[in-house]
């Protein structure tokens, strides 16, 4: 879904607006110079909401296509605003402008027999005994789960526990 254009003006910067139902703003590409060969291409920048100066709300990333070998732009807009980030894909239009268009993030599949956020409460967590299975109620390990200690007592506390066994 398009949401957007930007345009190039006279020094360049392509600019332009996006608008959804819940946002609306003003935003430009600043080109990112780095020699990280994992650095976005450019930095998403929107006019502040007093007009008098621009904050840094994505990035993007320059992709190529591996059916048609056309080359786009993707990544995210994010402002305290919004209850979750925009992803957006931009491409390059005959003018040399581009269209801004919003995707909806693809939501995780879940194994067969596997427990998603949504699927209500965990089972509970039992500890375990020396050998691998669930401790029984009244067990000897001392409810901590370790199971018994096998390191030598501190000789201090050593006497102590004789003289309490005895």
């Amino acid at each position: 879904m398009n949401i957007g254009t930007l345009k190039a003006n006279g020094d360049g910067v392509h600019i332009g607006r996006i608008v959804t139902m819940a946002f609306a703003a003003t935003i430009a590409l600043r080109e990112f110079v780095s020699t990280n060969e994992r650095a976005p291409a450019f930095d998403v920048m929107a006019l502040s909401a007093d007009r008098r100066s621009w904050v840094k709300v994505g990035a993007l990333w320059e992709y190529t296509s591996n059916e048609t070998g056309e080359v786009f732009l993707s990544g995210r807009i994010d402002d305290p605003s919004l209850d979750k980030p925009i992803d957006v894909a931009l491409f390059r239009q005959n003018d040399d402008s581009y269209n801004v268009a919003w995707r909806r993030p693809q939501r995780k599949r879940t194994l067969p027999g596997m427990v998603s956020e949504n699927d209500g409460e965990l089972p509970p967590l039992t500890a375990t005994a020396t050998g691998g299975e669930p401790e029984q109620a009244g067990g000897t390990t001392g409810g901590d789960g370790l199971g018994e200690s096998t390191a030598p007592a501190p000789k201090g506390k050593a006497k102590a526990k004789e003289t309490a066994d005895a």
